[in-house]
């Protein structure tokens, strides 16, 4: 949902008034819009990084209702097959909305950049890579006066997110419309059990419980590098086995379930104590824990209890709750869709203590984000997810962190004091050297809670 209210000139409104706008401007002073489609109303759309994330956010993009026509234009990812195998699944399914011609498929991690050149300021930029590359990529953006959505999670440390922090209020003066793919979010079911928590129906929140549990997940465990690839493009590869590329599964992944958490808290918190460990690694040679427990405290000492584990043959669970003075709340259920959000008068969830839930079919999450995003470019509504976006990937660092030292970790310190895991991203080089290196026996540095004092490896 929009970070902010206000209201402003459509493009179609401003080409009907242009003289009467030009004059007031010129009046006053006033700063028009630069970020809504293009006269023709069509929005093209560039894909950076196109992987099997990359290639779903695209999808909802063409799928959804754009209110006007949208077209994809370019496409860039590292990985020439990736690119490849992903724009024949798109063509297949969106032959009509795909305008890629050959010259504007690009390889390399300069690639990012040649995809933008070929977009129009108003157009729309997705940056799916990594998230490490994140702030490297969105400082392209905003120059090239793009619109932006951009996968979370949006930072991996304390120093990536001031970068961000910062170039949010530059993408702010420049009335660029930057999503975030916490599409948590725009689910309307959890929106209205949101609404019912402000209002005071299960009365005061006291504790959140948030569980990701289930077995190995994307890149997170990784095998040793066969050497047929640089060891940059071999990291890059299996980022989710990696804490400067990825923030590691518990970046990556878990950040949906605090986030949605901290949505219903209506805060962040302000630190974090955590425990953590690696259990038959095997082979592996990734810095992933293999399970993580961490409480979380806000501001008025309210809790949130986060468990999550990578573990096959055990008890999964994939669901986030709300404990009220008056009742509690499921968050969601059984992973992100549907949520089946629902209160209830106990704290044993009891079906006989059902106060609401809600009804009918749930408009899809990862399509609704879309929507909204599309409104804000067509209607030019003030429109910047990065700040919650930013402070969402800050503490699910901070838990994070929290565990691989073993310190009491708070916002302020990890923000303002936390480690750096790849300085100098923005010249990073294919066949140079790599944010992190293995060791003689090819494994990587691992988080060694009370031996490295505060820093994660």
């Amino acid at each position: 949902m929009p970070d902010f209210g206000l209201a402003s000139l459509s493009r179609r409104d401003l080409l009907k008034t242009t003289g009467a706008v030009a004059t007031t401007a010129a009046l006053s002073n006033l700063v028009l819009p630069k970020a809504y489609a293009s006269e023709d109303n069509n929005i093209d759309i560039a894909l950076v990084g196109c992987g099997g994330r990359g290639s779903g956010a695209i999808a909802d993009a063409l799928s959804v209702n754009a209110g006007g026509p949208v077209k994809l234009k370019a496409m860039a990812d590292v990985f020439d097959n990736r690119l490849s195998n992903s724009y024949n699944a798109l063509n297949g399914q969106f032959e009509d909305k795909m305008d890629v011609a050959p010259e504007r498929k690009f390889i390399g991690l300069e690639a990012y950049k040649e995809a933008m050149d070929c977009l129009k300021p108003g157009d729309v930029v997705v940056l799916t890579t990594p998230p490490a590359f994140r702030w490297v990529q969105f400082q392209y953006a905003i120059e090239k006066g793009l619109n932006v959505f951009m996968e979370k999670p949006v930072t991996v440390d304390g120093p990536t997110s001031r970068k961000m922090f910062e170039l949010a209020e530059k993408a702010s003066a420049k009335n660029l419309k930057v999503g975030v793919g916490l599409m948590c979010r725009h689910s309307r079911s959890r929106g209205e059990l949101f609404k019912r928590i402000q209002d005071g129906e299960i009365g005061e929140l006291n504790l959140l419980r948030a569980y990701r549990m289930h077995g190995p997940v994307g890149s997170a465990f990784v095998t040793p590098n066969p050497g047929d690839v640089s060891e940059v493009l071999y990291q890059i590869a299996n980022f989710h086995g990696f804490l400067w590329a990825s923030g590691g599964c518990y970046s990556d992944f878990y950040i949906h379930n605090i986030d949605e958490c901290c949505w219903m808290k209506n805060d962040f918190p302000v630190k974090a104590q955590a425990s953590g460990g690696r259990h038959y690694r095997g082979d592996y040679v990734d810095q992933n824990f293999d399970n993580y427990s961490v409480e979380y405290t806000f501001k008025d000492g309210a809790k949130l209890m986060f468990y999550g584990r990578t573990m096959s043959n055990v008890k999964q669970e994939f669901a986030s709750y709300a404990h009220g003075s008056k009742g509690t709340a499921v968050i969601s259920e059984n992973g992100h869709f549907p949520a089946k959000a629902r209160t209830y008068s106990d704290q044993n969830f009891t079906r006989s203590k059902l106060i609401w839930q809600y009804e009918g079919n749930e408009p899809n999450p990862y399509q609704t984000e879309w929507e909204d995003f599309y409104d804000a470019i067509r209607n030019d509504k003030p429109y910047n997810e990065v700040p919650r976006g930013v402070k969402a990937s800050l503490v699910t660092s901070m838990g994070r962190m929290a565990a691989h030292t073993g310190q009491v970790i708070t916002y302020d310190q990890i923000l303002n004091e936390g480690q750096e895991f790849a300085p100098g991203l923005d010249t990073l080089k294919a066949d140079g050297p790599a944010p992190v290196q293995a060791t003689e026996n090819g494994k990587y540095p691992v988080p060694a809670p009370g031996l490295k004092g505060e820093l994660e490896y």
